[in-house]
């Protein structure tokens, strides 16, 4: 694969304004934060739903109130991963605001199934749940592991291994490009012919050399938990890759949208964001 400047300006341009969203709704507040990652969870479904319907012709006659009823459990899950004393709306929390529409939703998705079931498959609704598994469940452990305190001095450092994990995802990204272009040889796999694996080992690389040796020397982060966080982001954030790369090429598309120049839709971007995040969630809550 040849190096093309100008594709590459366009997408670095538009990685770099992902990561300064991305970041800053991070860090600013827990408000931005949500709301950042509401959006962008309504974005992978939309998207998700318009693949489906390419891939599995009879997903079309999917009834509207399943689609949507699906995606507002997926919300509801997400707002019940929030912490209950940051997120506080009037004298109710978005986690007991998240567990009142979940539990609502829940109940209009089995009703659904009940009224629809001669016009819905089993393969359609086990496409929902895995959609689910694969778009809401991994922006609930994003939330979920945002919002994590020090239990010694009640302090936020939940944003840390978020913001390592979105820069991480987009070194690894950025280098793997950049490293296939340019002497890229043997094909990684035939799911995505473009990307090498002398490009997507020399992103993996330089991503854990970057992050690491830059959070420790600029922000005095932990060294080892630089290395590891790194490490797990590139490589299961480039199987997240490849797995949004497959259902393309059965939806028979090439991009799954057109949200960021150079990069495609929201599936398209964060790709391996969706796939890292709940290896990453289980490594903080097993051994931070």
């Amino acid at each position: 694969m040849a190096f093309n400047l100008a594709v590459f300006k366009t997408r670095a341009l538009s990685a770099i304004i992902f990561a300064i969203i991305m970041i800053g709704g991070l860090i600013y507040n827990q408000w931005s934060f949500i709301l950042l990652i509401v959006v962008i969870h309504f974005g992978c479904w939309w998207e998700f739903h318009r693949l489906m319907d390419k891939i599995e012709p009879t997903y079309k006659d999917l009834p509207n109130l399943l689609r949507y009823s699906m995606m507002l459990i997926g919300l509801g899950y997400m707002l019940y991963m929030c912490n209950p004393i940051p997120y506080q709306l009037g004298k109710q929390n978005l986690q007991e605001l998240g567990g009142y529409l979940l539990v609502t939703m829940a109940a209009i998705f089995l009703l659904g199934l009940v009224v629809f079931y001669k016009k819905i498959s089993f393969n359609n609704v086990l496409s929902l749940i895995a959609g689910f598994l694969y778009i809401s469940l991994s922006w609930g452990l994003m939330i979920k592991l945002r919002w994590r305190l020090d239990i010694y001095t009640r302090v936020d450092t939940g944003w840390i291994i978020p913001v390592v994990l979105v820069a991480s995802i987009w070194v690894n990204d950025t280098m793997a490009y950049i490293a296939g272009s340019l002497f890229g040889r043997r094909p990684l796999s035939v799911i995505s012919p473009k990307k090498t694996w002398e490009g997507t080992i020399t992103g993996i690389i330089l991503a854990v050399i970057i992050i690491s040796y830059g959070g420790s020397i600029l922000f005095q982060l932990p060294f080892r938990l630089l290395v590891l966080v790194s490490f797990l982001a590139s490589v299961i954030g480039t199987i997240g890759d490849l797995l949004e790369s497959k259902l393309k090429r059965l939806a028979n598309v090439k991009d799954s949208g057109s949200m960021m120049p150079g990069h495609g839709g929201f599936l398209d971007r964060f790709d391996s964001l969706l796939l890292a995040t709940p290896y990453i969630w289980l490594f903080a809550d097993m051994f931070l």
